[in-house]
């Protein structure tokens, strides 16, 4: 349980590079090093994410200045105004915790789920039932069983097998016997003491077990020495490098102006090498564009009017409403940030260099930008875009039969419409079919409303 508890607190702790620590860190950590004899102080490191000459740095650094010499490097690199746009975000962040720790949904699961299926999976009784449940929604709206199986990672044939027995849990147990190969518990204290020992407590497995091989010993793969780091919560980031980014927040939207994503794409010019540029602020649950407008520059200040022009009145209707963006140095400026904690409204950000968590954005520009109006040459000046997003605007919220939202406009969709278009569909098909029933071997054609849109879905 002790393992298992550290594993966990330093899966959960923030991965940071040692110049993100603050001089109160700094010092905190230098002195319960100090208190630790050599193969305490080698588990310390693994577990702080900290290498032997960092440490060693800060604790030379805090006899020459204290605190304010600690402290010098990270005010001289970040800046006042960096400081304030950490802060800015810092608050965000805070705000936009809910009710879980976090940032988690009160009462969700502290790691994402695992894929539903996959061979030999063993499932409880409460998996079941809402793996069971959602295939039977899905093949209520029109999908395949099988179809349905494949993209939870069943087969047809796991869940006839569920039904036939009525639930419940996997009544599979596991090897009765311990695996022969199993490391005793003197041997797995080993290798935790050779890892955090002063020769080793800096390098990683695939160097420590080359050394161990090079003086005849050996005490596990590589695997496993990674594996019981990893139970003793010593698997940290380590360097200056920045830790691989987390997947952003989850969101869903059930209805209009509750979750909102913009973006910006460049426009050619006459003038080789000029853009203009084309600011965008989309609601996602009903497609509909709030905003588009286009400018000769990019920057902070007009997005951040764009956003309170835009967003202010979503905002003032008591709706927690989000702003997804990408990590463009508009959408990370400190005008801007400053207006949405002004306005109220909870900010997301994508992943570095990772598109795909602005998916909806970035579908929208591939949408107009492959448009047959769209000109083959390059416009004019600022005029001329300016006039040719009009009209597309205009095509796409009041013309365009969005596949992903039942073929209905998105004007219709954002204000309500849609359920009576869908309706009416629906009552043509349930007609069509009375009077030609042999056109139809099964359900007619789903002309269901689409209840949720999703952002960044856990996998």
């Amino acid at each position: 349980m002790i393992a298992q508890s550290a594993a966990q607190e330093a899966a959960e702790a923030p991965q940071r590079r040692p110049q993100d620590w603050s001089p109160d860190e700094k010092i905190a950590v230098v002195m319960e090093s100090l208190k630790l004899d050599e193969a305490q102080l080698g588990g310390l490191l693994r577990r702080r994410g900290l290498h032997q000459a960092t440490l060693d740095e800060w604790r030379e650094t805090m006899l020459r200045g204290g605190k304010a010499e600690l402290a010098g490097r990270q005010e001289k690199a970040t800046g006042a105004e960096a400081r304030r746009v950490k802060e800015l975000e810092r608050e965000l962040h805070r705000k936009g915790q809910g009710a879980g720790r976090g940032g988690r949904v009160a009462g969700a699961p502290k790691k994402s789920p695992r894929p539903l299926g996959g061979r030999g999976r063993r499932h409880i009784a409460r998996e079941r039932a809402a793996i069971m449940g959602l295939i039977q929604a899905a093949t209520a709206m029109g999908a395949t069983l099988t179809r349905a199986c494949e993209c939870l990672g069943l087969s047809s044939r796991t869940l006839q097998r569920w039904r036939e027995e009525g639930g419940g849990d996997d009544q599979r147990r596991g090897p009765a016997t311990t695996p022969h190969n199993k490391l005793s518990a003197e041997e797995e204290a080993e290798v935790l003491r050779v890892a955090t020992s002063a020769d080793f407590a800096d390098l990683s497995p695939n160097q420590i077990v080359p050394h161990l091989a090079t003086h005849g010993i050996y005490i596990g793969s590589e695997s496993t020495i990674y594996r019981r780091l990893h139970a003793a919560g010593m698997m940290r980031h380590r360097g200056r490098a920045r830790a691989p980014s987390r997947r952003p927040r989850a969101l869903t939207a059930t209805g209009p102006d509750q979750l909102y994503s913009w973006d910006i794409t460049y426009l050619p010019t006459k003038i080789s090498g000029r853009f203009v540029y084309l600011y965008m602020i989309i609601d996602i649950w009903s497609r509909k564009i709030i905003a588009a407008e286009v400018h000769e520059r990019e920057c902070g200040a007009i997005a951040a009017d764009l956003v309170e022009r835009t967003c202010a009145a979503a905002a003032r209707s008591g709706k927690p409403l989000w702003l997804h963006s990408d990590n463009g140095a508009p959408m990370r400026s400190a005008t801007l940030l400053t207006m949405l904690r002004k306005l109220g409204i909870k900010a997301s950000f994508s992943r570095p260099r990772t598109s795909n968590d602005n998916a909806y954005s970035e579908s929208l520009f591939r949408t107009l930008k492959y448009r047959p109006s769209y000109p083959s040459r390059p416009f004019n000046d600022l005029d001329a875009a300016r006039n040719w997003v009009a009209k597309f605007v205009y095509w796409y919220n009041e013309k365009h039969l969005h596949s992903a939202i039942s073929f209905v406009t998105p004007s219709d969709r954002h204000a309500g419409r849609h359920l009576a278009i869908l309706a009416a569909r629906k009552e043509t098909y349930a007609a069509a079919r009375a009077k030609y029933p042999e056109r139809w071997a099964r359900n007619t054609r789903s002309w269901d409303p689409v209840p949720t849109v999703d952002l960044n879905p856990e996998p």
